[in-house]
């Protein structure tokens, strides 16, 4: 397994992990966030580019979560 292989795997377990404990903490939906945009650079770096573009625009969606989520929290 190389280096961007296991980058992948990476990206893609935490967005796995993340995604199953949204509902612990509005922080997860962060993290989730965060691995999707790793995601999408493992897609583009691997040459998958509709696969990194797709997990891009997860990323803006779940960061826009996140801030909504902190929103509602905060009132």
């Amino acid at each position: 397994m190389d280096a961007l292989t296991l980058f992948g795997l990476f990206a893609v377990s935490m967005m796995l992990v993340c995604y199953a404990a949204e509902e612990r903490s509005p922080w997860f939906i962060l993290a989730f966030a965060v691995a999707c945009a790793l995601g999408s650079i493992y897609g583009f770096l691997q040459g998958a580019w509709p696969f990194g573009l797709v997990e891009a625009v997860w990323a803006v969606v779940a960061a826009r979560r996140w801030l909504m989520r902190r929103g509602a929290a905060s009132m």
